[in-house]
């Protein structure tokens, strides 16, 4: 997402605990790409970031929740702790970040907030039960927030991608043709999606184009979450 925003013509801030991998990929990147090393999960921590965003690009027009993990457990193994961890990571974080940005936002009238959510937002997958509740939680804050902040000019939607070719979708697949057949026969489109068609759909529900679109869930799976 942040390739496309960047391509789009946006200044971009990628924000990450593990400093080598964002300063390299705001290198990657070039004029234009800034980089900040943090933990979302440090609430307190949040609004200094977001100063020091704002002090290297001037404002922050646009926020992406994008900040993730996951892990595949049954619910009945799922400890308490690890439910924790996958609620701040995902839902606390967004949350405090959001509260950073919308000041500023509302003050000039105008700004996108974009969270992203998961097929799992929208159909149940064993083995997932504390992702998907995070990721089910950011439908319920899209539609509550888009109804508060609409009047300032503030927009809130949500991306739900699929089965998308990346290095984590190939380890979850690797030996497991079998598993691939199956995900790509529940998918209309017939083919796995591509991280550009989640940019695009970003760099959309962000831009003019999408100027009276919010509270909105955007699927990006090729149709697998209305497939049979």
């Amino acid at each position: 997402m942040a390739k496309a925003m960047h391509a789009a013509g946006a200044q971009v801030v990628l924000v990450g605990r593990r400093e080598e991998m964002v300063r390299g990929a705001a290198e990657e990147l070039g004029e234009g790409a800034h980089w900040e090393a943090a933990d979302v999960t440090e609430f307190a921590a949040l609004p200094v970031l977001v100063d020091r965003v704002i002090a290297k690009t001037g404002k922050v027009s646009i926020l992406l929740n994008n900040a993730g993990i996951n892990f595949k457990k049954l619910a009945v193994d799922t400890p308490v702790e690890d439910f924790s961890i996958m609620l701040d990571t995902h839902v606390l974080a967004a949350h405090a970040l959001t509260q950073a940005v919308l000041p500023g936002m509302i003050a000039a009238g105008h700004g996108s907030i974009l969270f992203t959510a998961s097929m799992t937002s929208l159909i149940g997958m064993p083995g997932v039960v504390a992702y998907s509740a995070a990721k089910s939680a950011y439908v319920g804050m899209v539609r509550a927030l888009s109804c508060e902040v609409a009047g300032q000019g503030v927009r809130v939607n949500a991306i739900a991608p699929g089965w998308i070719e990346s290095p984590m979708l190939r380890r979850a697949l690797d030996g497991d043709p079998a598993r691939s057949n199956r995900i790509l026969q529940r998918t209309p489109m017939g083919r796995f999606g591509e991280a550009e068609d989640i940019g695009l759909a970003a760099v959309y529900l962000c831009s003019p184009a999408a100027r009276f679109v919010t509270g909105v869930l955007l699927p990006v799976d090729g149709g697998a979450s209305q497939g049979f």
